[in-house]
């Protein structure tokens, strides 16, 4: 059960972390940046979410087992 609950939270976060990519990039496209801007927006993006939920993950460690 607990590998289950694990694999389903890795799945949300990736998931989370391209919807906020692709809104990241739609943003930029919008205010008129190029398709490599607008894609290394998305990466920087998608590294911020992923780094942010690994710190949070880190910080809640000691708490949760």
């Amino acid at each position: 059960m607990a590998v289950a609950l694990l694999l389903l939270t890795i799945a949300l976060v990736v998931v989370v972390a391209m919807l906020a990519a692709a809104g990241a990039a739609k943003l930029a496209r919008l205010d008129g940046a190029t398709w490599p801007t607008a894609l290394t927006r998305a990466a920087v993006t998608f590294t911020a979410v992923i780094t942010l939920a690994a710190a949070v993950t880190a910080a809640l460690s000691p708490f949760l087992t």
